[in-house]
């Protein structure tokens, strides 16, 4: 496929913009550039018929199933980005007065009591941009409660070998030493390792329930309680909250913070690198540590202030407030019964989905139910036919499903992660099981056409290791390259 440059012919072009009705700025001397922009030319047409190309070339959640392992890819309806879209909230500033921006401020402070009221936590901040974001702000504030109590010693983060892969980076990136806490045999935190981890020194547990094996932990309690007695803190990763939002409450669970994913669970769509929204929560003791600019109320209505004990800013202003619009308007739109609702349509789904393959693939800690997610092991099936996790991927892809999450948990061999979440029919489920099927007779039978594919797509199998070490960013003239 050409890229717009390589579209470009001298001349040609398109008046888009309007007329200039404000005054023209003018460069100060000295701040214009050398050389000419170098931009293509390109009548409307071409614009239009390019990006359409690009648009058929993604997949995404309007052109078919993507069973997205831990990502909760699922619709999220019109309506919500159409509110988003409102001049009130698209047209204003981030430094305009607090008197001029109340209804922005209304929604903020609405999101966070409802938000909270879901994950059982007493304030929030909607400055983080995302999840991994958020995980990093909330490891802030454990760092500071321990230093502002003079408990420097306390260095150490437990993280379970089965957790998403920015839980231990965002220890890492504040200072912390991470310490990994072994699976169980049944996929929960094996509790002896555990309370062997536990001690002076522990700073806090991160820790998502369910976890990415897709299992609730029964021991959640004492799991919590566990790291409270050694004097460390508990850290929910929302990613998964999809599965229990409005049936079981993080803050219940003995959890002091949690990062919600916005992009994922409330109506935001994600992907191609955003926006996101990864707000953190906290129990009332952690609540003057949130980042700067929190909504209050004041002697003239809302306005923004900074906790007493806060760890500064995170982001520049209050985070991407048109996520936390639409965030409200979902979970306004289903209200008390919807939220419980949704999450049990996920896990549903979830368990539907795993039951039409169980036999067919094996199911890892597949003998009890699961929750939101559930993963296949694909290690006998490659020793046996040599069809791998990637093989079985790329074959879905052909059939217009998605990939779900490959090799992810580690503690997997041949790993698959599928979530179908509450927005997929029956319908979709029983096509996705057949296709699923036909691959794995496929890997009896023609194990090579397994290996080959993609057949259908503009690019087969890049080589990933040249593509993440020397990815190429930008356009070049060819005059120019190397």
């Amino acid at each position: 496929m050409e890229l717009l440059f390589e579209k470009s012919r001298s001349g040609r072009g398109c008046d888009l913009l309007p007329p200039l009705d404000v005054p023209p700025a003018h460069l100060m001397e000295g701040m214009g550039r050398e050389t000419p922009l170098d931009l293509p030319e390109l009548s409307e047409v071409d614009l239009s018929r390019h990006y359409s190309a690009l648009e058929r070339r993604a997949h995404g959640v309007n052109n078919g199933f993507y069973p997205l392992g831990s990502c909760t890819m699922k619709y999220n309806p019109k309506l919500h980005e159409e509110l988003a879209a409102l001049p009130g909230f698209t047209g204003v500033h981030p430094s305009q007065s607090p008197e001029t921006v109340q209804g922005c401020l209304k929604v903020l402070r609405l999101a966070e009591e409802l938000l909270c009221e879901i994950t059982g936590m007493a304030a929030m901040t909607f400055q983080p941009a995302a999840g991994a974001h958020g995980e990093f702000t909330a490891l802030l504030m454990v760092k500071k409660y321990h230093l502002d109590r003079g408990e420097a010693g306390r260095t150490k983060i437990l993280v379970p070998d089965s957790a998403h892969g920015t839980n231990p980076a965002s220890a890492a990136m504040c200072g912390f030493t991470v310490v990994n806490v072994p699976s169980n045999p049944q996929g929960g935190v094996d509790l002896e390792a555990l309370r062997a981890a536990a001690g002076p020194d522990t700073a806090a547990l991160m820790l998502t329930n369910p976890n990415t094996l897709g299992l609730f932990d029964p021991n959640i309690l004492e799991i919590t309680q566990i790291v409270h007695d050694a004097g460390g803190l508990c850290y929910y990763d929302g990613a998964n909250l999809n599965a229990v939002m409005g049936v079981a409450r993080p803050g219940d669970m003995g959890f002091d913070l949690v990062h919600l994913n916005l992009h994922k669970t409330f109506s935001t769509p994600h992907g191609g690198g955003g926006p996101g929204s990864g707000p953190v929560g906290c129990k009332d003791f952690l609540r003057d540590l949130l980042p700067a600019g929190h909504v209050e109320e004041g002697p003239d209505g809302l306005e923004l202030r900074d906790p007493a004990g806060t760890i500064g800013s995170v982001k520049a202003f209050y985070g991407n407030f048109t996520v936390v619009v639409k965030a409200l308007a979902y979970i306004l739109t289903l209200g008390v019964e919807g939220i419980p609702q949704a999450a049990q349509g996920a896990v549903l789904n979830a368990n539907y989905l795993r039951e039409q393959l169980r036999g067919t693939y094996d199911i890892a800690y597949g003998d009890g139910p699961c929750m939101h997610e559930f993963v296949l092991t694909l290690e006998k099936l490659k020793k046996e036919t040599g069809v791998s996790a990637l093989d079985v991927a790329k074959a879905l892809v052909d059939q217009g499903i998605h990939p779900p999450t490959m090799y992810f948990p580690l503690i997997v061999e041949e790993a698959l992660m599928f979530e179908p979440t509450e927005t997929e029919s029956r319908e979709t489920l029983d096509q996705a099981a057949e296709v699923l099927k036909a691959i794995r007779a496929q890997a009896d039978t023609d194990p090579a056409a397994l290996h080959a594919a993609p057949v259908t797509t503009p690019i087969g199998r890049p080589d990933e290791v040249q593509a993440a070490r020397h990815p190429v960013l930008r356009y070049r003239p060819p005059e120019v390259r190397p």
